[in-house]
């Protein structure tokens, strides 16, 4: 299997190369104004590429790792409950409980 992935990586980067050595052109680009950037279009599409991978790469690992931090803060949490001495119980002779005095003597 590990054979397979490392197949497919190495023939995912040659076609990668192949289009870029075979599109090697310069596009021009227009900044502002009268103002022209001659970009190679290898460079400006994987420019492009990293300017929408990289915020959801970083939007990602945020969640992650803050779903993470209330994970491990609710295993403490339940780990403290744990480890807590018990409650101390009423036994049923304690548990009696006085009738309520009825308002005004009367039925409700």
């Amino acid at each position: 299997m590990q054979f397979l992935k490392t197949l497919f990586w190495a023939l995912l980067v040659g076609v990668i190369v192949a289009f870029a050595l075979n599109n090697m052109t310069m596009v021009p680009l227009k900044l502002w104004g009268t103002l022209y950037a001659d970009v190679n279009l290898p460079l400006l599409l994987l420019l492009t590429f990293l300017a929408g991978f990289v915020p959801t790469f970083v939007a990602h690992r945020l969640t992650r790792w803050r779903l993470r931090q209330r994970l491990s803060s609710s295993e403490r949490m339940l780990a403290d409950l744990h480890r807590a001495e018990p409650v101390a119980t009423l036994s049923p002779a304690d548990a009696s409980v006085a009738p309520l005095p009825i308002a005004n003597g009367g039925p409700l």
